[in-house]
């Protein structure tokens, strides 16, 4: 059985994710999302929120779960015994990030492979930053991310702006 880790803070999920999980989800055995508990980025959701968000997204795959995780990625990657880290690439950007990143986890976890991803097309430009931003100008978002992503962001949003 092959199994595969596609890492990440997923704060959203959004449709560009999807696009790389169910495509994983064709590939290997069983896919495991792992959600990243720290970050240095500015989260919006909490881990459970964005493991929620994650599981309802993915629950149509049989072969995908979700569990967060904190640590090293390949330290997640061999607890759950997996032989692939999967990651999504848009632009050049990403490779340069995702090449640096890729050979520090070759350095720890030399038995462990990458495969990356191009996103499609209509997926190119979509980040989890900028749609945050989006959401914050009242943006239209609904094609983005998966509709109870959206409601949820939309949520939040509000209760940020109401707070400043």
């Amino acid at each position: 059985m092959t199994v595969a880790v596609y890492p990440g803070t997923f704060d959203p999920i959004t449709n560009g994710h999807l696009d790389i999980v169910q495509r994983a989800a064709k590939l290997f055995d069983r896919v495991i999302i792992g959600v990243y508990k720290q970050s240095n980025k500015h989260l919006v959701f909490t881990t459970e929120e964005r493991v929620a968000l994650v599981r309802q997204a993915v629950g149509n795959l049989a072969n995908v779960e979700v569990k967060p995780f904190s640590g090293l990625t390949v330290d997640f990657a061999r607890k759950e015994k997996a032989q692939v880290l999967i990651r999504g690439l848009r632009m050049n950007a990403d490779f340069e990030k995702e090449f640096e990143m890729a050979l520090m986890n070759r350095k720890l976890a030399p038995d462990l492979d990458l495969l990356c991803l191009m996103a499609s097309q209509e997926y190119q430009f979509l980040s989890s930053s900028l749609l945050k931003e989006v959401a914050r100008l009242k943006g239209n978002i609904s094609s983005l991310v998966p509709k109870h992503v959206a409601e949820a962001l939309k949520k939040k949003v509000i209760r940020v702006s109401e707070e400043i």
